[in-house]
């Protein structure tokens, strides 16, 4: 294998400074003065120093968002008050976008060339929400003959405990804080311990918004203390959670002590199917993207690309020469088209999976590679081929690997697209536009694309089936089902019947 790798040398040119938390509409360090190192995942030095934050920060940061609910004027803002906030931070995002890009890539490894392009969306996020809360975020009317008239309103759950992963972490970050604070709630937000670096820029835009303090919060710090801590906060009323399975559980358990509400978005395992009738190019390009997009560490990833038979060798072929060509390298090189994973450890599991792999009978069609004079592992370790769909590698959610798969039936890979444990995304290519109704009906998984690679809208619901989580964001799916409470409220148009009960 002889991939280009690159080394970008404007990364020095990119200012890092230290993070601390954002509490009560101050940049604060952590109560127990103590900080942690953030790592470059692709020179493996460090970055900067983070707050390390514990349950001490979490209760000022809930104290200070309840204080910001009951009596700031949060609360009692009205909607087109509030929405001047909110899209006062998308244009602040806006105008800071270059600079959020650069500190994604360097943080995370994904490519600059990619990070430009999800940051962008964030923005979106904020004015898309504030659109949707004035147009849209409205109750019913029930009227009963002339006796009453029973009505709906929809009203802010209270404080919103916000947790999100290291893989695209501002964009993630924005679409759970713009639907948050658009309909009213106060945030505190404890981002991943492994991409810290845009949060506190968004902490910055907003501090620059002008919001009033309180209403949103920053707490850096690890799961098992920062994030466990406001999982069991009592004045936390909800939880939004994106990461992987096991934690999702872990926080649904420990969530029910304080009956709070919880979404999960979880981990993925999506197939992709490819019929003999596909336009072979695009099917292609979809799952070759799909893969190796952001690193290929995605949740919607197509890390299982079924095959019909008749075009299975072509299409590996296809697959290893489009590997083959991918440019590996810096992150913040432009022409980059595959970074460096997000950390050693996350490297040294995914070696473990392919030597587990190996030892289960699947055949490696492509070795992974190291950038050049760097320690990290680049995610070109794909494809798998495994004769048995059954077998242990296309079942771990595991990135960035693919496992490629033969078929002959329809239902037979239905069957096998549904025999994992996880239902987030699903892809389907065909000519038959019958047949793709069926197949994506038929497969278990919360979002299906048809003859088209993972185009988002906003106005959708997003979200998996089985261990894929609980709970859809996008749209008003996260308005009404997540970040509101219906309240109903009962009028007599008149003297209705009362039993006198004890009347004598």
């Amino acid at each position: 294998m002889e991939q280009q790798i690159k080394t970008a040398w404007n990364r020095k040119s990119v200012t890092v400074k230290d993070s601390n938390h954002y509490i009560g509409g101050d940049f604060v360090g952590a109560s127990s003065g103590e900080s942690f190192a953030n790592i470059d995942p692709f020179t493996n030095q460090k970055l900067n120093s983070i707050a390390l934050g514990d349950e001490r920060d979490i209760s000022k940061a809930v104290e200070a968002a309840s204080v910001a609910m009951k009596k700031g004027p949060w609360g009692s803002m009205k909607v087109e008050e509030r929405m001047v906030y909110i899209n006062r931070i998308a244009d602040l995002i806006d105008a800071e976008i270059e600079e959020i890009a650069h500190l994604e890539a360097l943080d995370t490894g994904l490519p600059i060339s990619q990070t430009k392009k999800m940051t962008a969306r964030a923005a979106e996020n904020f004015r898309f929400y504030a659109r949707m809360v004035q147009s849209v975020l409205h109750g019913e009317s029930y009227p009963v003959d002339n006796s009453f008239i029973n009505y709906t309103v929809y009203k802010p759950i209270g404080v919103v405990g916000l947790i999100t992963p290291w893989n695209a972490p501002f964009m993630l970050e924005t679409w759970k804080v713009a639907p948050a604070l658009a309909t009213g709630n106060a945030v505190v937000l404890k981002p991943a311990e492994l991409s810290p670096l845009t949060v506190n820029k968004l902490a910055e835009v907003i501090d620059r918004a002008g919001l009033p303090e309180g209403v949103f919060n920053v707490v850096h710090g690890y799961g098992e203390t920062a994030g466990a801590a406001l999982v069991a906060h009592k004045d936390v009323t909800a939880i939004s959670f994106t990461g992987e399975t096991t934690t999702g559980s872990t926080i649904i358990k420990n969530s029910a002590d304080t009956l709070k509400k919880t979404s999960m978005e979880l981990g993925g395992k999506s197939p992709l199917i490819v019929f003999e009738d596909a336009n072979f190019d695009r099917a292609l390009d979809a799952a070759v993207w799909g893969i190796f997009s952001f690193n290929g560490e995605r949740c919607t990833a197509n890390s299982r690309v079924f095959l019909h038979s008749s075009i299975k060798d072509r299409f590996i072929a296809a697959m290893k020469e489009r590997v083959d060509n991918l440019t590996l390298g810096d992150s913040m090189d432009g022409s980059t088209q595959l970074g460096p994973l997000i950390s050693k450890d996350h490297m040294e599991k995914v070696n473990s999976y392919i030597s587990l792999a190996k030892e289960e009978g699947c055949e490696v069609y492509q070795e992974g590679a190291r950038c050049a004079c760097r320690w990290q592992f680049c995610p070109a370790n794909a494809p798998f081929k495994c004769t048995k769909p059954y077998a242990g590698m296309p079942r771990r959610n595991i990135w960035p690997v693919v496992s490629v798969i033969e078929f002959e039936e329809e239902q037979e890979v239905i069957d096998a697209a549904n025999d994992v444990e996880y239902g987030l995304a699903g892809y389907v290519w065909t000519s038959d536009l019958q047949r793709g109704h069926r197949v994506a009906q038929a497969v278990d998984a919360g979002m299906i694309w048809v003859n088209a690679q993972n185009v988002r809208d906003l106005r959708i619901p997003f979200g998996g089936m089985k261990a894929s989580g609980i709970g859809r964001e996008g749209g008003h799916y996260a308005m009404f089902e997540f970040y509101t409470e219906p309240k109903a409220i009962h009028i007599a148009l008149g003297d209705h019947h009362i039993p006198q009960f004890g009347k004598k």
